[in-house]
């Protein structure tokens, strides 16, 4: 399976280093809508290069137009990582509705910005005895985006193929841009 993360990149750092495509920033979580970092780290990346462009850059809706400033973290570019996931992980599909049924959760309570509801519901799927690699849920942003949460049990079933700073001009952000009204 292919995925898109965002994320502050040290071009030098390897893979699974701090700035790397395939860190887990554990002692940096704990405020994310499934973060648990006495439980694990994990990671937040989508199906489409364009969900984890929107959900980096939901925090300047309504600021006006995108600016490059909007693509940095920390003094870092934010950049685009495409990463593989063997087919063979489990991920609990929170979009689906027979799932959600097993599960006993409502669709609101999926998709709410109640940060101890989800994460509670993400420690309670992390303890299941299938170890879930992760969670699919859909983007509160645009419903038609789905993002995953991997849990870092995910990460030696887990390639970076390639990353790539983010620039004002690239399709994606232009997109991400467009949906969130960051557009001129």
């Amino acid at each position: 399976m292919i995925l898109w993360r965002v994320l502050p990149w040290r071009s030098e750092a390897r893979p699974t280093d701090p700035g790397g495509a395939l860190w887990f920033p554990r002692e940096l979580q704990g405020a994310g809508r499934h973060d648990n970092p006495d439980l694990y780290g994990c990671l937040y990346v989508g199906e489409t290069p364009v969900s984890p462009i929107a959900e980096a850059l939901a925090p300047y809706r309504g600021a006006g137009v995108l600016t490059k400033g909007m693509l940095a973290r920390s003094g870092m570019s934010l950049a685009l990582a495409r990463l593989s996931l063997s087919d063979d992980s489990q991920v609990v599909d929170l979009d689906d509705p027979s799932v959600l049924l097993d599960l006993e959760l409502r669709p609101s309570l999926v998709a709410t910005h109640s940060r101890p509801v989800t994460q509670a519901q993400a420690a309670r799927l992390f303890a299941e005895p299938s170890t879930p690699a992760g969670l699919r849920w859909w983007s509160t942003i645009e419903a038609g985006l789905t993002n995953l949460t991997l849990f870092d049990r995910a990460q030696p079933n887990m390639t970076a193929l390639d990353v790539a700073s983010l620039t004002l001009v690239d399709p994606a952000v232009r997109e991400a841009a467009d949906l969130l009204g960051l557009s001129g």
